[in-house]
């Protein structure tokens, strides 16, 4: 038994934390202090701390941390341009860490010998808030109850909720989701069958195209050293851009993605995302890059984004190899400074004009009409001496064969 000994729970209140909160309590003994994050995922959070308390927590914490998840995880992520799988924009993968930074922190305030997560033996979650916890307090012990209990069936956590007078919703509860400011995903229900369209119930941050406006609508995004920092002209802060953008990206139906992925852990899930605000802002900042960024400091940045998007698909925000690339990455933002002016229909997201005052494009040297700057005669030699290599592998063709 631990008993007298404190226990950090990440807690959302529904029925799974709320009995790993009772079980933590009864089975082991411990004082439970348990951790909601607000991430910006709209819930109602004022029930959250007195439900916590009636469970059995001694103290419930409630913690905004909507700013610090736009400047300090989202950015950096958009920065680099990485997407998963190359699709992915990483919405639940990118909230990990900074949960798992908060329950370090307010478990040391609290002086506690464990966290406690409720994310279950199959998924990816597991892996990402314990590896930061690893990486920001490796002495505290790390108790997964999901591993280790034996209520592996939703008869019996609600018949464990039951005898402990916990509040359970009998509804059913269509999809598995997570929510932030960044995306909402979907998985379970007919989506485990890859072949079923998703259900209009996996729509909440965007609208079926069928139902956008039939008229686009253009916007003017403001970039800085590869931030967003104006929309239409009015400056915002990251976590103002993500908010507005939401809205407006979502009401045009755009932001969604179906797609069959790789877990971490070695199986394969399909998940159903909406990710409106990022979506604009990743298609956005990729076209400012164009115009900006040099082809080679490009062609190397995209070397390395596999990596970067597999360590923060991963779970391995806090490790060097991230932190090292993020910081080339954020050296090669430095000029990526200018406005992208894009067109909004029917669940896309276009480009139609951008500017920057750091710009590479040269539009007398790209001009169809006469240039002085350009002398045509001076691609023979270029065309010559690139396929010096070719001509050579054709000559060996033509001798041995393939």
């Amino acid at each position: 038994m631990a008993q007298n000994k404190k226990v950090i729970l990440a807690y959302s209140g529904g029925l799974d934390t709320s009995i790993i909160l009772k079980w933590l309590i009864v089975e082991h003994g411990y004082e439970v202090i348990t951790v909601t994050a607000d991430l910006g995922q709209e819930d109602d959070l004022d029930g959250v701390e007195p439900k916590a308390l009636k469970t059995g927590a001694t103290k419930a914490y409630i913690e905004d941390l909507r700013d610090e998840f736009a400047k300090d995880y989202i950015y950096p992520m958009l920065r680099s341009g990485a997407t998963y799988e190359g699709r992915y924009l990483m919405g639940t993968s990118i909230a990990r860490p900074l949960i798992g930074k908060r329950l370090v922190e307010i478990a040391k305030q609290e002086g506690a010998v464990a966290i406690a997560h409720g994310a279950t033996g199959k998924g990816n979650d597991q892996v990402r808030f314990e590896l930061a916890i690893n990486a920001l307090a490796p002495e505290l012990q790390v108790i997964a109850p999901w591993r280790e209990w034996d209520l592996m069936s939703r008869t019996a956590l609600i018949a464990f909720a039951e005898k402990h007078d916990i509040p359970v919703n009998t509804s059913n509860k269509h999809y598995s989701m997570d929510r932030n400011m960044l995306h909402c995903s979907f998985e379970g229900g007919e989506l485990e069958d890859p072949w079923e369209e998703p259900g209009p119930n996996s729509y909440i941050m965007a609208v079926p195209v069928e139902q956008a406006p039939n008229e686009p609508e253009y916007i003017t995004i403001g970039y800085e050293k590869g931030d967003a920092v104006t929309l239409n002209g009015e400056r915002l802060t990251p976590r103002q851009m993500m908010e507005q953008l939401n809205k407006i990206a979502g009401k045009h139906g755009i932001g969604r993605l179906d797609m069959v992925e790789n877990r971490f852990v070695g199986m394969k899930s399909r998940g159903v995302y909406e990710t409106p605000a990022g979506t604009v802002l990743h298609i956005a900042h990729k076209d400012l890059e164009g115009i900006c960024l040099d082809r080679e400091a490009l062609a190397t940045r995209e070397t390395i984004l596999p990596r970067y998007a597999a360590a923060v698909y991963n779970g391995f925000w806090f490790a060097p190899e991230r932190e090292a690339m993020q910081a080339l990455i954020d050296q090669m933002q430095q000029g990526v400074t200018g406005e992208v002016r894009l067109k909004l229909y029917k669940g896309n997201a276009w480009p139609v004009g951008r500017y920057s005052p750091h710009s590479l494009y040269c539009q007398d040297l790209a001009t169809f009409e006469e240039c002085a700057t350009y002398d045509h005669k001076d691609a023979a030699g270029f065309i010559r001496l690139q396929s010096l290599r070719i001509r050579g592998y054709a000559d060996r063709v033509s001798r041995y064969g393939k």
